[in-house]
């Protein structure tokens, strides 16, 4: 089974039993966006984890195995802008906001890289009396460029 079809199979699974990520997260023990990463194709799990995200959903070893193989990231996107609104947005907060967050990175850090390997993103909702707000934390390593 591919990518592609494993996706389907869990969405199609996850909507049948009325689930959303963070209920399938916490009984797998892991977070709400990992856990929706490798379901969409672009993480892979462990056996355990795979086993367990199954039997959440009822879906066969089939579906396990496939989630346990290694993804060719990022192959959703075309290689334009996205025209999906919200995905849109984060193109447009990293045109405005990407030179001056790698500068404050950089005085802060030194010359180098936030790993996107060893990385955590967390989305939760923040009361507001104007209207509740999308707080997204990113939280990834420092990698120094070497020098030789």
């Amino acid at each position: 089974m591919d990518k592609p079809q494993m996706k389907r199979a869990i969405l199609e699974a996850k909507k049948a039993k009325g689930l959303r990520w963070d209920d399938i997260a916490e009984t797998i023990g892991m977070a709400p966006v990992w856990t929706a990463t490798a379901c969409l194709g672009e993480a892979s799990a462990t056996e355990d984890i795979a086993h367990k995200l199954c039997a959440v959903l009822g879906l066969d070893d089939e579906i396990a195995e496939a989630l346990q193989e290694p993804p060719l990231k990022g192959q959703w996107m075309d290689k334009t802008v996205p025209t999906d609104p919200l995905i849109y947005r984060f193109y447009e907060i990293m045109a405005v906001y990407g030179p001056a967050v790698k500068d404050c990175i950089h005085e802060e850090f030194g010359d180098g890289i936030m790993s996107a390997i060893d990385f955590k993103l967390d989305v939760e909702r923040e009361p507001d009396p104007k209207g509740d707000r999308v707080k997204i934390t990113m939280n990834g390593k420092f990698l120094p460029y070497v020098r030789w």
